[in-house]
């Protein structure tokens, strides 16, 4: 997976957090600027200086007067849902959070670096529109369930992609190419459905599934292991006796993943993260066939990462259910790519490559999944866990 981009909505409706090189900002429809108002960030005066609430389109100077890092949220002080916030806000300096109020009371609240949360005083606006949702913040607790359930959908994932394997490996020892082929992609469907663990597997992932692009000798260079390398063997016509150490290879490191991930832990950031990098990569990746290794079933390898997306949808559900509105409409462009994406297997099993679609199919399938990554992206700072204390 590529490095991670944080996305930028974390609440949908007529109120949206967003967080965007350190600048988090509230947006709502209409509105009048106003003077900006510098508001004293630090121990001893978090959230001073908003001498006049108003409603409307506002900017506040955020000054971290302290002598430590500080985040910042614009909450509710009675139910500490977060209208805006700024993260990393370094000690003597000053950045920008814009907002546009509705009525309602407001307090800031600041979290710096190894100290207690400080709530400064609240403040009532009144005279314009009805407030619309915020955000209520994921704690590290929330997520424990969420995690648990994702660990062991990844463990057992990864048994059945172990016994798959092996079914290659069989296959290949017999000779029998078509069989190889079809026990390739049944496990390598089993691995593209694992996509949000990807980070806690570490190097192992580039060993099972990397590419040969850096490589100095490409397809052939010693370095080129796992699945693409025994595609690229399989349908480039090599002797399958002579790729079989590439499967032993396979199996070996799969065998030293499946150890080590036993020891190790999905991220609590990287679940909601990956549901967006997910489909992002589908998009850069797998619809343009820039991993297809011969094989052409990069919408075969879509599909399974509308399954890996899926997986964490399930188990974050509960997380995201009351404060994401757009949720359900999330799930529509879910079923929506994925039927789209089946539409692409054909009768005999086999998948469409990419570059056998007519112009109308491709142009639907990545309107479709550019839709969905949009859609999803706010979820990666909804499930962020944040500090409320």
């Amino acid at each position: 997976m590529p490095g991670s981009v944080r996305a930028r909505l974390i609440a949908g409706g007529a109120v949206a957090v967003a967080v965007a090189a350190g600048i988090a900002f509230a947006v709502w429809p209409d509105g009048a600027a106003a003077q900006d108002p510098e508001i004293d960030i630090s121990r001893s005066s978090c959230g001073q200086g908003w001498a006049d609430p108003h409603a409307g389109v506002q900017t506040f100077q955020l000054h971290n007067t302290g002598t430590v890092t500080s985040e910042v949220d614009l909450i509710d002080p009675a139910t500490g849902v977060i209208y805006g916030e700024v993260e990393g806000l370094g000690s003597g300096t000053v950045r920008p959070l814009a907002v546009t109020l509705g009525n309602g009371t407001y307090a800031f609240r600041c979290l710096p670096e190894d100290s207690s949360a400080i709530v400064g005083p609240a403040v009532t606006v009144t005279g314009g529109s009805e407030r619309g949702p915020g955000v209520a913040p994921v704690t590290q607790n929330d997520l424990l369930g969420p995690l648990k359930s994702y660990q062991k959908h990844v463990t057992d994932g990864l048994d059945q992609l172990a016994g798959d394997v092996g079914k290659l490996k069989d296959a290949m020892r017999r000779g029998d190419r078509g069989a190889s082929q079809s026990a390739w992609l049944v496990a390598h469907l089993d691995y593209e459905r694992l996509g949000a663990a990807y980070n806690a597997f570490g190097d192992s992932d580039k060993a099972v599934n990397g590419t040969a692009d850096g490589l100095p000798d490409g397809v052939r260079d010693p370095g080129f292991t796992g699945f693409h390398r025994i595609e690229y063997g399989l349908w480039h016509n090599e002797d399958l006796a002579a790729l079989a150490p590439a499967a032993d290879q396979l199996d070996s490191d799969l065998q030293k993943l499946r150890k080590s991930f036993a020891d190790s832990q999905v991220g609590a950031n990287d679940l909601g993260l990956r549901a967006h990098e997910i489909v992002e990569n589908t998009l850069q990746f797998e619809l343009t066939a820039r991993t297809d290794y011969g094989s052409g079933t990069n919408l075969a390898t879509a599909r399974a990462n509308v399954d890996g997306v899926q997986a964490v949808l399930d188990v974050l559900r509960p997380v995201l259910a009351p404060r994401y509105p757009g949720l359900s409409t999330v799930d529509s462009w879910m079923k929506r790519t994925a039927t789209a994406l089946d539409a692409a297997k054909r009768p005999d099993g086999s998948w469409t490559p990419v570059n056998q679609l007519s112009a109308p199919q491709r142009q639907k399938l990545n309107a479709d999944v550019s839709q969905l990554t949009e859609l999803l992206a706010p979820i990666a700072a909804i499930a962020e866990p944040r500090r409320t204390s």
